[in-house]
């Protein structure tokens, strides 16, 4: 169905025309699911984008031919290009929430997407929606294509996403990154999903991902891309489970197992591994500096917190949401808890209740020794606001993208008045940039100019610049693919072990949270299902959630034949 063969694609610039993939070839059956495997930058997006003609400007195809069935995609003309695009071809990309247009009613938005492309009515193209809502699984369909893309939750977007990428029967749909930011119970529903289209419609699906372990699950075929080249092809099952090449054979090491806990993640290049290690003795002094030697822990009890309903009427009292229930544990001094749940369970409310921005309803939050006072209790001087610190789920927003890396750096220094010479904050900026396994230079430079992982990187030396005893991860590696998740967790390891931090890690990755939690606590709907050590829920689970959760994680298998 398609076919490419030698494919390059070359972006102009200044300074000569950069490669960014080169004679990439590869083939989808119908039926068939194809993934597409690699680092970030490895050319992977730019196969998609090129294919379906969304290449982005001064971008252009170089060399090599691409066609889906017998039409040459490369020799369109750009209103036959249009008219194929959403017909032939659709494309799913990685965030619902900015696929969706949210000042337009999801019935709108797929009507339109008919509309576009088939010369039909719209109380037709309105059935037809309903009917492709129905058949990806959202009940009700007839009364919730009347929504909002807000009032769905994410699994949910995602399911509208491909109800869009269906509604004009295409013969291909690229998806790419689609499970990234989902949990895994709905990122099992979303692949289940994928794998019906592909067997009952004959569907050929391009899936583009960085998690090796849902290639494992659901591709019938994989490439493995690096720097714009696809160094290996085949099967599955020949791939993963005898790979050929040496950077597949890596890769597969980086991924986390669930079966067991390992000391530390391995990565692709075996340079990273010794990256910064004796670099930064500046900022590990200035970390060290009057730090007591008592580690210090977290109890929280009977924590509850409710956010107030809407209210519809002058004379009845609005319903209020209980988004945490009881909730009572305890991060012990110098350990790692993991908090894991699937979207919507409470995780990132916990998270907002322990730094002070959410007000908890009822409950004690002690943190080493001394309560916690409750949101707009606890001002900009309070000694808990420098203790605990936050390394939030995406790097791209959680750095000011107008200001250079030196002064997003420098402002815990100056914000909790720890240094008050501006040259000192410099120089102390740049130790912890060298710390955390970058160049100092990297302090002129704006975020934009660095790569998902090391923006990560940023993120953690600025939460280290506050002097933190007690460090909150919510997601801190998600977004990021095998072998750069592997460096940040592996950072997060040392960092932990050396400075005796605390720290709550909150994943919906269950494999990431066995390598890294002594303890762990499983959380659901607001409460509590299990909490234990990490090994002892890992190894023998007593809560049928729990179990669920370990049963739809994907991973390797350990036997391919």
């Amino acid at each position: 169905m398609l076919k490419v063969e030698n494919l390059s694609v070359r972006f102009p610039s200044r300074f000569g025309d950069i490669t960014a993939i080169e004679d990439v070839a590869m083939s989808i059956a119908p039926g068939e699911i194809h993934g597409l495997v690699g680092e970030s930058g490895a050319g992977k997006s730019t196969v998609g984008a090129a294919i379906i003609g969304l290449l982005q400007a001064p971008g252009y195809v170089a060399t090599g031919s691409m066609s889906l069935g017998e039409t040459d995609l490369r020799n369109l003309s750009l209103v036959e290009a249009h008219h194929l695009r959403g017909k032939r071809i659709s494309m799913i990309f990685q965030d619902p929430q900015t696929s969706l247009n949210p000042l337009m009613r999801v019935e709108d938005q797929l009507i339109e997407t008919i509309q576009a492309h088939e010369d039909i009515s719209a109380s037709d193209a309105r059935k037809r929606a309903v009917d492709i809502l129905e058949e990806i699984g959202i009940k009700n369909a007839s009364d919730r294509i009347k929504a909002y893309p807000h009032q769905f939750s994410g699994g949910m977007r995602q399911r509208v996403v491909i109800a869009l990428a269906l509604c004009t029967n295409p013969e291909l749909i690229i998806t790419d990154e689609p499970t990234t930011a989902l949990d895994v119970a709905v990122q099992s529903k979303v692949l289940d999903l994928i794998r019906e289209l592909a067997n009952s419609r004959k569907i050929g699906f391009m899936l583009i991902t960085h998690d090796i372990g849902v290639i494992a699950q659901i591709a019938d075929r994989v490439s493995v891309m690096r720097r714009g080249k696809v160094l290996e092809s085949g099967t599955t099952r020949q791939v993963l489970g005898d790979p050929q090449h040496p950077y597949t054979s890596a890769l597969l090491d980086a991924v986390p197992p669930l079966d067991r806990k390992i000391d530390r993640f391995r990565m692709p290049d075996e340079e990273k591994q010794s990256h910064g290690k004796d670099a930064g003795d500046a900022a590990e002094a200035w970390l060290l500096q009057g730090r007591d030697a008592d580690k210090i822990g977290l109890q929280i009890s009977g924590l509850c917190v409710e956010f107030p309903g809407v209210r519809t009427s002058l004379w009845r009292k609005p319903n209020s949401f209980t988004a945490l229930n009881d909730i009572n544990f305890e991060v012990r001094p110098g350990s790692i808890l993991g908090l894991v749940g699937e979207s919507g369970s409470g995780k990132s409310t916990l998270a907002k209740a322990i730094t002070g921005l959410v007000k908890p309803s009822s409950g004690q939050m002690i943190l080493g020794g001394q309560e916690l006072p409750n949101g707009r209790q606890r001002g900009r001087g309070h000694p808990s606001r420098q203790m605990i610190q936050m390394i939030f789920q995406d790097p791209y927003s959680s750095l000011n993208s107008r200001h250079r890396v030196g002064r997003i750096l420098s402002e815990p220094l100056w914000l909790y008045g720890l240094v008050d010479d501006a040259n000192e904050r410099r120089e102390l900026s740049a130790a912890m940039l060298n710390l955390v396994g970058l160049e100092p230079d990297a302090i002129d430079k704006y975020p934009h100019q660095f790569s998902g992982g090391q923006r990560q990187r940023i993120a953690v030396a600025r939460s280290l610049l506050a002097r933190p005893r007690f460090l909150i991860c919510d997601e801190p590696t998600s977004a990021l693919d095998v072998s750069i998740q592997a460096e940040i967790l592996n950072l997060l390891k040392d960092l932990q072990a050396k400075f005796g931090l605390t720290i709550l890690f909150i994943s919906h990755n269950l494999a990431v949270v066995r390598q890294m939690s002594d303890d762990v606590v499983v959380l659901r709907n607001g409460k509590i299902e299990e909490y234990g050590k990490g090994q002892t829920i890992f190894e023998n689970p007593t809560a049928d959630y729990t179990k669920e959760l370990l049963s739809l994680t994907p991973v390797l298998p350990k036997n391919w034949n």
